[in-house]
């Protein structure tokens, strides 16, 4: 409820009819500045960017459909792909664009890549952040095992009603502890910023739509390779847990030469928004300027 975030709303998309909350700065200011956030997050991921770009951009950040106090339909053939991408067009013409700077991380940014192929026209630049093209993201764990028991717990996910039972156990545990594990979660997160993230999924059926996503994940296995052409600014965290460096050069390896600036922070880990939101910013404003001129 920081006025200094922006104001809550919530958009009834054009294509499927859902409500999706979202909170929004700076509008006027600029051109529009989406963030698609991941997995065990929301709109509020995105607070250190909602204060700094809001002078100079309309930012806009979702709650994803399955989240927080959007729309969450139960049936899993809700969160195809597919579905999740037309979901992004709906915001970005119902807020009265014609294109945006996409700004995603995790789940968000394997959305976003998909995005950028789909609805070219629609993406002017991207930011993405710990997250490689699915199809990539095949093909590289397919020649690197380590990658594929990185990724474990995207096959448990698959099962019903299964991970909803574990990750609610004692009071979200395992999801508590991703989040503030003192080397692989986000740093000097609060007791009740770790509440923002936890609330919604403590709700009944909070679950459930997030995990929906991982269901449909191997529902187009195997994917073509698809080459990449938005204008990308890629960070990726040196100390990820859940990602290998080596998917940076795997995705640079499909994109259109000059169309990727991809840097690997040494140190960082994976929730690079949140744990070390002035290094990205840096990046970003500069990745950014030209627009702006």
């Amino acid at each position: 409820s920081d006025p200094s975030l922006g104001e809550h709303g919530f958009l009834n998309l054009q294509s499927s009819g859902l409500r999706l909350h979202y909170v929004s700065a700076g509008q006027g200011k600029g051109p529009l500045m989406l963030f698609l956030h991941g997995f065990p997050e929301n709109w509020f991921s995105w607070r250190y960017q909602l204060r700094e770009f809001q002078s100079r951009f309309h930012v806009v950040a979702v709650d994803l459909r399955g989240y927080g106090p959007s729309d969450a339909p139960r049936d899993v053939d809700c969160y195809t792909i597919d579905l999740l991408l037309v979901d992004i067009k709906d915001v970005i013409l119902g807020l009265g664009y014609s294109k945006c700077v996409l700004v995603a991380h995790d789940w968000g940014a394997l959305l976003a890549w998909h995005f950028s192929i789909y609805y070219p026209s629609l993406v002017e630049r991207m930011v993405v952040v710990s997250g490689a093209p699915m199809s990539v993201y095949q093909d590289y764990s397919l020649h690197h095992i380590s990658q594929f028991f990185r990724s474990h717990y995207m096959f448990l996910f698959q099962l019903p009603w299964l991970p909803e039972k574990l990750l609610s156990m004692s009071d979200f545990q395992i999801l508590k502890t991703a989040l503030t594990h003192h080397k692989t979660g986000i740093p000097r997160l609060t007791p009740n910023e770790l509440e923002a993230f936890l609330y919604n999924f403590s709700q009944p059926g909070g679950l459930t739509g997030p995990l929906n996503y991982y269901r449909n994940l191997f529902r187009n296995f195997p994917l073509e390779p698809q080459e990449l052409a938005t204008p990308t600014l890629l960070l990726w965290g040196e100390k990820d847990t859940y990602l290998e460096q080596g998917l940076v050069e795997a995705i640079s390896s499909r994109f259109v030469p000059g169309r990727l600036e991809a840097h690997i922070l040494p140190g960082m880990g994976h929730w690079i928004p949140q744990s070390n939101p002035q290094e990205m910013h840096q990046y970003m404003w500069a990745f950014l300027q030209d627009l702006l001129d």
